[in-house]
């Protein structure tokens, strides 16, 4: 072996090693004979480096799994021999492998298990067994390899196979396994679990590793063998044994979770379950408030958990098979749980609560299926929703201003209890109500002397009433009577309490997410608009110290003022007035902090737009407003504009860019409130946002930074086509010619939708224009896409896949826009350019989405072109190029129809084929019967 490239294998040597070492195993892998020097290193342990055993045993099992069927029985025999010899040295070793080692040779051993066990080894398991008898280390290797067998047998995490064959492979493989796993069960498994057994009396008291990784090898086992061999007397009660003892009793718990959790005959599950139940509670086991090792009790809790969806499941059966006696005991089984399931649901630590939801949920499915309840099942779902309720609480070491793991955890447990909250409320809404009203109520009375987590849940409980109990558009506060005026009252309450006030970010978040949830009080109470108005805009809301929730209000208030609509008339321009600040341009040069970032900006100038538009003042004033709170954007758009002109500095070129991009972005979002020309012109804000498009055009002749402006400039355009309609027109084509100046594959990407949807709208009004800047955009296209690139630069490959795909979309527009003579009219020679271009997309480029609009394209020409009277020399074309094309693009190797992109191509394909004989008549026909399909070589009972 290369020595010097050995020691590149040490994860301390330098990157030319590691580099080095690498490159040799990939040179090992492809050799014929490297693997037997790597299995004579092993079997003669002539290396002592722990990273060259490991590397020995990677280059074995890349042999095992990828050439075994090369080599020859000898072999084959040496192969086994070596493992077989490794495996008896390391009883005699004076120190054990490393577990990394140990892994990957138990690795080695099932990938020759899976290979050998049903031809030339079948007493592969035999053979381990008498090798390790019941030395420690030979027992811990047996247990290794047991773990790699059902790894490879069972578990679905392992991914053997590429993404390609993937289904195929599996398929296969599902086949390859079943088998070995029948041939175990038939051969061998009887023998392993006595092995097993074995290993657990003797090293239970002496050895807990061993111990542990046995019963881990049972749990994994259990699912597939036979249950009676392990579900008996002798087996159960050792492992109850386990139960008590500390060291065991996690991977116990774990083994009888396992054992529980097997598919079985509904009765005889109920049996099994209530006779484990009852000696576990025998030992003691359920008094949860004794126990203090949460780790125990999170796995004993997923035990519990387990046996309570496992009567569950029985009993759903049994009421299918229509057994209603059985299904009334296993449903008193279920009920005799649930104080258990209570007492870890309450559990202070969350995993031990989190892992018993399951249960709980299933429990209130049942109850919800009942057509009366029992008074102790009543106190049960109260008992489950003062739970929930107290364990939605945040803890103190919750960090709300820097959320870590921690956090992100108690976030999802959150939403667990959120469902079962939503269960609750399935099997009694009144009650869930009741309970919801009464801690709304006590916590409100009271909030400046309670602590924020009690505040925080109680008006979260309200917020999350809203899905809890659903309605139709948020209908809360009409239909049932009882439920409408409780939540109203807590509305009330909420909004006239003060405890908007309250000194902590989650209560002041909580209250705005619950205010903007409900906002159909407002329109039975609005009296209350102006209390919540002034919490939006003050300190409270977008003025608060926390960046969080000033950011958080900026979009609340957005929505907010939007639902209210009309009600806001009153408080229209004092709105206006209060927000000014908030919606100053903060340039790079000032240092001055705003209070809202450019993001939240935007809704602030969207608000600032609904509040306009849909107020009740006559046309004059919105325009009169609209300019207000246009004007100073761009002013400051055309002193920056011109700072930008004169800076040298390049990251003061990038703020100033950006903060144009931010003015032209916030004119742009305060047209949101607008859905078409026609309120624009009702609104009389049609000039105001032309004066604005003169103000942001001049940015496109900027030479510097022009990605970003031009993106901004391009956004506004998009929204003022649809607002402004053909008042934009004048403004387009000398906005073209500046965007398709020195542009590269991204802009022209993003610049042809904006064309698209001009070419859409306008259709024929646009024709001249289209005509005059088809040819130069096309150029500055094929520019793009003809531009080397490096063979495996992917991000460069991906945009020029990208732009071909906006070039074909682009004259799918065009075509379907029945404007083909802007194509027709740039002269014979592009004509005739522009068409290999789509043919070539249509059976060259392996870009299934791109061909089906090339197909488009063609069909639509052909439809359009392809008469009689269509352009001279177009009928030769369809015959040369578009009927090939038909065919040569399904008879690609790249053209998969596993692909549903690939089937929508081939699709297109047919109507273009469909098309040309609708158009040519019999001609076609004979065109493919005659010439075309004989040149294919295609036999002539295949053409008839």
């Amino acid at each position: 072996m290369d020595e010097q490239a050995l020691l590149g294998l040490n994860p301390n040597a330098d990157a030319d090693f590691r580099q080095r070492a690498l490159a040799y195993f990939e040179q090992l892998k492809i050799s014929q004979d490297a693997w037997q020097v790597c299995a004579e290193a092993l079997a003669q342990s002539i290396y002592s480096d722990d990273h060259i055993k490991f590397f020995c045993f990677q280059v074995l099992e890349h042999q095992v799994k990828f050439k075994y069927s090369e080599l020859t029985e000898v072999q084959q025999q040496l192969i086994r021999e070596t493992l077989i010899t490794w495996l008896q040295a390391q009883m005699l070793n004076p120190q054990p492998e490393k577990t990394f080692i140990r892994n990957k040779a138990a690795q080695v051993f099932a990938l020759l298990f899976v290979t050998e066990y049903l031809t030339k080894w079948p007493k592969f398991f035999f053979d381990i067994l008498s090798v390790v008898d019941l030395n420690p280390r030979g027992v811990d290797m047996y247990l290794r390899i047991l773990m790699a067998v059902d790894a490879e047998l069972v578990d679905r995490d392992v991914v053997h196979t590429s993404e390609a064959s993937y289904y195929f492979a599996l398929t296969l493989e599902a086949r390859r396994n079943t088998l070995l796993k029948d041939t175990m069960r038939e051969q061998c498994i009887p023998s392993l679990v006595e092995s097993w057994y074995q290993i657990l009396q003797n090293y239970q008291y002496n050895n807990s590793e061993l111990t542990c990784q046995c019963l881990e090898v049972v749990g994994a086992y259990v699912s597939w063998i036979d249950l009676s061999l392990i579900a008996n007397e002798r087996f159960i009660n050792m492992l109850l044994g386990h139960m008590s003892v500390e060291v065991l009793r996690e991977e116990a718990c774990d083994c009888l979770f396992e054992i529980v959790n097997k598919g079985m005959d509904p009765i005889d599950k109920t049996k099994l379950v209530e006779s484990l139940c009852q000696v576990l509670q025998s030992a003691g086991l359920f008094s949860i408030d004794q126990e203090d090792d949460v780790d125990f009790l999170a796995r004993f809790s997923k035990l519990v958990n387990g046996m309570g969806q496992a009567l569950i499941a029985s009993w759903t059966k049994l009421i299918k098979n229509g057994d209603m006696k059985s299904a009334q005991d296993t449903l008193q089984a279920i009920e005799a749980k649930v104080a258990l399931m209570l007492q870890l649901l309450i559990h202070e630590d969350d995993d031990i609560s989190s892992n018993i939801i399951g249960f709980c949920y299933d429990y209130l499915h049942i109850l919800k299926q009942l057509s009366a309840l029992s008074d102790q099942q009543k106190a049960n779902v109260e008992a489950i929703m003062l739970a929930v309720m107290k364990k939605l609480t945040y803890d103190e070491e919750y960090n709300f201003e820097n959320e870590g793991e921690d956090e992100a955890m108690f976030v999802e447990y959150r939403k667990q209890l959120k469902l079962l909250l939503d269960r609750l409320a399935q099997v009694s809404p009144e009650l869930l109500l009741a309970s919801v009203r009464r801690v709304f109520n006590t916590t409100l009375q009271n909030w400046q002397t309670t602590r924020f987590m009690e505040v925080e849940v109680a008006i979260r409980l309200l917020y999350m009433l809203a899905e809890a109990l659903p309605v139709s558009h948020g209908a809360h506060f009409s239909g049932d009577v009882t439920k409408a005026t409780a939540l109203q009252d807590m509305m009330r309450t909420l909004v006239t309490s003060g405890v908007s006030a309250y000194q902590h970010t989650s209560v002041t978040l909580e209250f705005f997410e619950t205010v903007v949830r409900y906002e159909k009080f407002f329109a039975v109470e609005p009296q209350h608009i102006p209390t919540v108005l002034m919490a939006f805009l003050d300190h409270r809301g977008l003025r608060h110290t926390s960046p969080k929730v000033r950011s958080r209000t900026a979009y609340l208030f957005s929505r907010f003022v939007k639902s209210l609509n009309k009600q806001m008339n009153p408080f229209i321009e004092d709105v206006l007035n209060r927000i000014q600040d908030l919606m100053e341009l903060s340039p790079p040069e000032n240092g001055y902090q705003a209070l809202l970032s450019s993001d939240d900006q935007l809704f602030i100038y969207e608000t600032a737009g609904v509040l306009i538009v849909n107020s009740e003042y006559s046309a004059e004033r919105k325009q009169v407003l609209m300019r207000n709170l246009l004007t100073p954007l761009m002013e400051k758009f055309k002193v920056l504009l011109e700072k930008l002109m004169m800076a040298q500095d390049e990251d003061r070129q990038m703020a100033l860019a950006d903060c144009l991009n931010h003015a032209v972005g916030f004119a742009s979002r305060t047209s949101k409130a607008f859905s078409n020309k026609q309120t624009v012109k009702q609104c009389g804000c049609s000039e105001v946002y032309l004066d604005c498009l003169q103000t942001f055009l001049p940015a496109l002749s900027c030479p510097l930074q022009k990605e970003v402006l031009r993106g901004g400039v391009r956004t506004f355009l998009h929204r003022m086509i649809i607002c402004l309609e053909e008042e934009v027109l004048p403004f387009i084509p000398s906005a073209s010619e500046h965007m398709l100046k020195d542009c590269e594959a991204k802009d022209l990407q993003e610049f042809i939708p904006l064309i698209n949807q001009i070419t859409a709208k306008f259709k024929t009004q646009v024709s001249p224009f289209l005509q005059q800047m088809f040819m130069p955009l096309l150029r500055a296209i094929f520019e793009v896409l003809l531009l080397p690139a490096e063979e495996n630069d992917q991000s460069a490959a991906l945009e020029k896949q990208m732009l071909r795909r906006s070039y074909f979309a682009f004259l799918q527009t065009v075509t379907g826009s029945g404007m083909s003579e802007v194509i027709a009219n740039q002269g014979a020679e592009n004509v005739e350019r522009v068409l290999f271009t789509v043919i070539q997309g249509a059976v060259d480029y392996p870009d299934p989405i791109a061909q089906k609009t090339c197909f488009i394209i063609l069909s639509k020409l052909v439809e359009l072109w392809g008469g009689k009277d269509g352009p001279v020399g177009f009928a030769d074309f369809v015959y040369k190029h578009i009927v090939p094309a038909c065919f040569l693009a399904p008879l690609k190797q790249t053209f998969d129809l596993a692909d549903a992109q690939t089937v929508l191509a081939l699709s297109e394909c047919a109507v273009t084929l469909k098309t040309i004989h609708l158009k040519r008549g019999p001609e076609c026909i004979q065109y493919l019967q005659q010439e075309y399909l004989p040149s294919l070589q295609v036999a002539p009972e295949i053409i008839q």
